[in-house]
């Protein structure tokens, strides 16, 4: 529940920060009260940033009696969040999954799930848009907010999860490659834990730290425990791609690991996951049959581990499975690094298949 909540809590205060109309009748005041009430530099907008980005609002926000008003719906239904408008009793009712936020454009008080939180200045409808005070449900929801008066900037800094551990040093960089212009000095030590914003790709995650620097770590599973049925998707179609720029290197049985001139069947398999994935894997078969978990047949899924019976040993090949029934593998001089078929001449051989990643 509690968790629950505070991801709707989050939603909701980032979500308050875009503009809708609202299909309702514009109130307003007199034009006394209306000038004496907004304190509105019309020379420089205010400007709202929401985690280090600007974000747009369809209308200005405004200052009341030293409070920043900003229009509410567009983010609630982005983020999954259902926003009902009564026009009749000027209410707005914002829920997700088992959370409730109601209000009435006026009163000095919202109720979040049944208990009552007060505001410093009630809400108004301007221009046919219904404005809140933006500290008051930003950080009634979970978030901070700062003021800047003399930039006239609202920074909000959402609430963060730092979810994912640092299994490896890592460095941070400044863009998701290893160019040296990308460095940025900084190592992430093993233990500390990050945010992670986004998956670039296959290889590269941008992160937060916890000192609130953004930038790209390593997505290979020996620097963190970050993973996503995507990511590793992403990463098993690598893992062949990468796999495929060796087709045809002659097989030589005991190739040197250190080389990729020549392959047999292990030191190729382990060649390919130490350098796509950063996967160490013993130098031969018999012992690479221990790595990682059994997969049945019927479940195999591409960059699995396939291991067959060869030359009267129990396990003496092994193979990467390449998806569509399909082994890519090294084992004769004639045909060198290839992908055949999976077929009755080597399932007879079959032996076990193992889940490494």
């Amino acid at each position: 529940m509690k968790s629950n909540q505070s991801l709707l809590l989050f939603v909701l205060a980032a979500s308050l920060l875009y503009a809708a109309p609202v299909h309702g009748q514009t109130e307003t005041g007199s034009a006394d009260a209306h000038s004496q009430s907004l304190i509105q530099s019309h020379s420089k907008p205010i400007a709202i940033y929401l985690d280090d980005r600007q974000l747009e609002a369809e209308t200005e926000p405004l200052i009341v009696n030293g409070t920043v008003l900003v229009p509410i719906r567009g983010l609630f239904e982005e983020q999954g969040a259902e926003l009902v408008w009564d026009g009749t009793t000027k209410t707005l009712t914002a829920t997700k999954d088992d959370l409730k936020l109601t209000y009435r454009i006026g009163d000095a008080a919202a109720d979040l799930n049944g208990q009552s939180v007060s505001l410093t200045v009630p809400g108004r409808i301007e221009n046919g848009y219904t404005l809140v005070p933006l500290r008051f449900v930003s950080e009634t929801l979970g978030s901070t907010v700062k003021w800047s008066a003399d930039t006239r900037t609202v920074h909000i800094s959402s609430p963060i999860n730092y979810e994912t551990s640092i299994l490896w040093g890592v460095n941070l960089r400044s863009q998701p490659d290893t160019e040296e212009g990308s460095a940025t000095g900084e190592l992430i030590p093993a233990g500390e834990k990050v945010h992670v914003i986004r998956e670039v790709d296959a290889f590269w995650l941008e992160v937060r730290t916890r000192d609130h620097k953004r930038g790209y770590i390593s997505a290979k599973p020996k620097f963190t425990d970050y993973t996503s049925p995507a990511l590793i998707e992403r990463q098993r179609q690598a893992l062949i791609t990468y796999g495929q720029q060796y087709l045809g290197t002659p097989y030589e049985f005991g190739a040197s690991p250190d080389q990729t001139n020549t392959f047999d069947c292990s030191s190729f398999v382990k060649r390919i996951f130490q350098e796509t994935l950063g996967i160490e894997l013993p130098r031969v078969s018999y012992n690479q049959a221990k790595e990682g978990q059994e997969v049945v047949i019927d479940e195999l899924r591409t960059g699995d581990l396939l291991f067959f019976g060869a030359r009267g040993l129990d396990i003496g090949h092994v193979g990467i499975y390449a998806g569509n029934n399909q082994i890519l593998h090294t084992y004769s001089k004639k045909l060198g690094v290839h992908i055949g078929e999976f077929d009755g001449y080597w399932k007879e051989r079959f032996v076990t298949a193992r889940r490494v990643f």
